[in-house]
């Protein structure tokens, strides 16, 4: 079914989680629906368990997934060791015991198990008789079970890895990885890895690690995203921590990532945990479970390797959740996680497997949409003088006055003055006919609209612009380690925000400042904190030097001797007789997102700072060609081509003009990346997409799931309306098998009545279709 009326030549169809090839001018998109049951994201649901006939209840075993079956390997069961395998497969729900010759691994937990070709791997583990309490320790071994035969095969390999258990494990570049552990004494942060490809050649090779390696830890789980090993939390000597670290397997590199940053109020990162699961799928990393603090929480975190965030999955209504539980197992096969076992409360071994449905739409572009219009600074109309050396910056009035009141004001005065001075230059060239500027053919100036210009004196260049980059994208840079002049720049922007009353902004810096505090570069944050007047980040320097550890060390330093003689006198009272700790039960303000700001614009904040017309079906509406450019490669390259003589654009899509309601859907889109929207909405839109040239197709893949599982009888008249407007022939030929079916319900609904006359038509046709001859007959007796 073409999308557009007179389809062209060039055909593809794309699935949701496919960006579009925009290379290919002529190409059409054809809507394709699927509908049948379809499994609702975010959903939880519970799978039968496994039977004690079949395997026992267990924790601390492996699990791993092969085409569509799940594999359990080891664990205990609270008395004994294993080492049986299970097999669940997840189409027809069933369990069974896996098919094995040869002698498999001795009863071991703790240990790893990976998925390379058509073999699982099985390696290490802590063996022995826990009943008894006899012949406990670690291994080394390595074990290949093939799928195709069920054979168990112990790979003899040279090499001296230590024998370790609760460590981590993966596959990447046809190598098995080994990461940290624990030994028998102490636990370990080492790295080993071997070449699955051929097991005469096979060897340990230690790797050699650099960066900010992870402090030695076991009991952790690790998983490969975007071609980078990904290591979360875990039990490191006397401290578990929630640190996540990432290492390149290119340049052997690892990196702490920062999560002091993360805004009050936005979410945190998971507590400190051990005994977790965490999965990759899609750009997503996922946390479940594990003990933290005493707690077995059920939460579902996950983290965005794109953009650097966190965030706890709402679970869908209907789902059956999983309880809190340590050192169960977790895979995935295709969109779905699968969680198996554990410990639960009361050191109770379970036998449940659960399944989590994830989403794969592609990522919101709104933060780096408008972070690309900011650093190509294409579209600008006011231009910034700042400090006393009259440096320029130029930005985007729609932008700056969306996110900033103050930087508003001040744009309004501006634009008040440059309105009065263009009044006094008309009235001077009235006066003056025939001399003056030169016109074209149209009585218009020859140049285009000026910029805008606004001074700011209390700014300098440099604050000025990470203030900037923070209203285009809600981010500042994180200061470089070790940069004593990065945490300086940051207080400065401090200072712009506390001036231009900008809440989030100034949780953010504090954030960032007091987490870059360091012994080297205390008194320096200390010393401009003080010239600066900011308070809150002086008292938190002041709080860091007297602490007891810090203390000694800070003033044997060079930079103490050359402190200012009140500062030191500070430092020697604060020591002395510290100052009592003051809670505040005042809820933190944390000021509003660029999504929030965005959506007040589009919803009338902005609408006096408006530059284009947008006209649908001659209805018109004010928009902001700055937003509009930067959203959609559309309307960049048309203001970049030429500008409408009257500032007003067409709308459709392709051929088709949508409805108001799906029009103002597409907007909210636009502005600040909303996607939710009445089915029938979703029809009008499916193709906009492609046709306006978004990012990805992320609003795409929202209108096919929204189409495929919201038809009801409530809005199936609106959709068949819709579906009858764009020519979507399937879609209209299943709100007609619904109409038929549950005609007793639809006939009660009001917008029947104002259905057009050929859609009437359509509906007593179906109708006549489906009434069979035997009906026919019982109703022709009847009369």
């Amino acid at each position: 079914m073409p999308w557009f009326p007179g389809a062209m030549s060039c055909k593809s169809k794309v699935a949701p989680s496919v960006d579009f090839d925009h290379s290919c001018s002529d190409s059409v998109e054809y809507l394709t629906l699927n509908f049948g049951p379809f499994e609702t994201v975010h959903r939880w649901r519970r799978l039968p368990p496994c039977d004690e006939f079949v395997g026992a209840r267990r924790s601390k075993h492996t699990v791993v997934a092969y085409r569509d079956a799940i594999y359990v390997f080891g664990g205990d069961n609270g008395k004994n060791m294993l080492n049986d395998l299970l097999r669940f497969d997840v189409k027809d729900c069933s369990w069974c015991r896996a098919f094995t010759t040869g002698t498999p691994p001795a009863p071991r937990y703790h240990h790893s198990a990976v998925v390379y070709g058509s073999s699982m791997f099985v390696f290490g583990g802590y063996t022995g008789d826990i009943y008894s309490n006899s012949n406990l320790k670690n291994k080394n071994d390595l074990f290949e079970y093939k799928f195709a035969t069920g054979q168990w095969t112990e790979w003899k390999v040279e090499g001296r890895l230590v024998a370790r258990s609760a460590h981590g494990a993966t596959v990447y570049n046809d190598k098995l990885w080994i990461f940290a552990g624990y030994d028998g004494n102490a636990r370990l942060n080492d790295m080993w890895t071997i070449s699955l490809q051929d097991r005469e050649q096979a060897y340990w090779e230690e790797i050699e690690q650099s960066g900010e390696i992870p402090p030695s830890c076991c009991n952790f789980p690790v998983a490969v995203c975007q071609d980078k090993m990904f290591v979360f939390s875990g039990q490191s000597g006397a401290k578990i921590t929630n640190n996540l670290f990432q290492f390149e397997f290119k340049g052997h590199i690892w990196t702490r990532i920062p999560t002091e940053h993360l805004l009050r109020g936005s979410p945190p990162p998971p507590q400190r945990r051990y005994g977790h699961t965490m999965v990759a799928f899609d750009r997503h990393l996922y946390v479940f479970g594990g003990a933290a603090d005493n707690t077995l929480p059920n939460e579902l975190h996950c983290y965005d390797v794109d953009s650097q965030t966190w965030e706890v999955i709402q679970p869908s209504t209907d789902s059956e959740m999983p309880s809190g539980r340590l050192f169960h197992a977790a895979a995935v096969i295709h969109d779905a996680m699968y969680i198996f076992g554990g410990t639960v409360d009361n050191n109770v071994r379970s036998g449940e497997m659960y399944r989590f449905q994830f989403s794969c739409y592609p990522k919101c572009t709104l933060h780096e949409d408008y972070g690309k219009l900011w650093e190509n600074r294409q579209f600008c109309d006011v231009e910034f003088i700042l400090g006393e050396r009259e440096e320029k910056v130029l930005g985007h009035i729609a932008i700056v006055t969306a996110r900033c009141k103050w930087l508003r004001k001040k744009i309004l005065q501006a634009r008040d003055r440059q309105k009065q001075k263009s009044k006094l230059e008309c009235n001077e060239e009235n006066e003056e006919s025939g001399s003056g500027s030169q016109k074209d053919s149209s009585g218009r100036s020859s140049r285009g609209p000026p910029l805008l210009e606004v001074s700011i004196r209390e700014a300098d260049a440099q604050p000025f612009e990470v203030l900037m980059q923070f209203l285009y994208t809600d981010k500042i840079q994180y200061p470089r380690r070790g940069h004593v002049q990065d945490v300086l720049l940051i207080m400065d922007v401090y200072k712009l925000a506390l001036s231009f009353k900008l809440s989030r902004l100034e949780q953010l810096c504090v954030q960032y400042i007091e987490a870059s505090v360091d012994l080297q570069n205390v008194l320096s944050v200390c010393e401009n904190a003080n010239k600066l007047q900011l308070d809150q980040l002086k008292e938190h320097c002041l709080n860091f030097v007297v602490k007891e550890s810090h203390f000694n060390q800070v003033i044997m330093t060079k930079e103490f001797e050359h402190l200012s003689t009140p500062l030191i006198v500070e430092i020697v009272r604060r020591k002395q007789q510290p100052p009592p700790r003051v809670y505040s039960d005042q809820p933190v303000d944390i000021g509003t997102s660029l999504v929030q700001d965005m959506k007040a614009c589009l919803e009338g904040a902005g609408h006096e700072f408006c530059d284009i017309i947008l006209l649908l079906d001659g209805h018109p509406r004010p928009a902001h060609k700055a937003i509009l450019a930067a959203r959609s490669s559309y309307f960049e390259a048309m203001f970049r081509s030429f500008m409408p003589e009257d500032g007003q654009v067409n709308i459709s899509i392709g051929e088709m003009v949508p409805s108001t309601q799906a029009f103002e859907s597409m907007l909210r889109y636009i502005y600040y990346g909303d996607v939710n929207m009445p089915p029938e909405d979703s029809l009008y839109l499916f193709a906009a997409p492609y046709y306006y040239g978004f990012s990805n197709n992320r609003l795409q893949a929202y209108c096919k799931q929204n189409l495929e599982m919201n038809v009801t009888v409530e809005n199936v008249l609106q959709i068949l309306e819709a579906a009858d407007k764009t020519q979507a022939l399937d879609m209209k030929k299943h709100c007609l098998h619904i109409i038929v079916h549950q005609f007793t319900k639809v006939s009660k609904l009001p917008n029947l009545r104002s259905l057009s006359q050929p859609l009437l038509l359509d509906i007593i046709d179906s109708l006549a279709s489906h009434i069979s001859d035997k009906q026919c007959t019982e109703m022709s007796s009847d009369i």
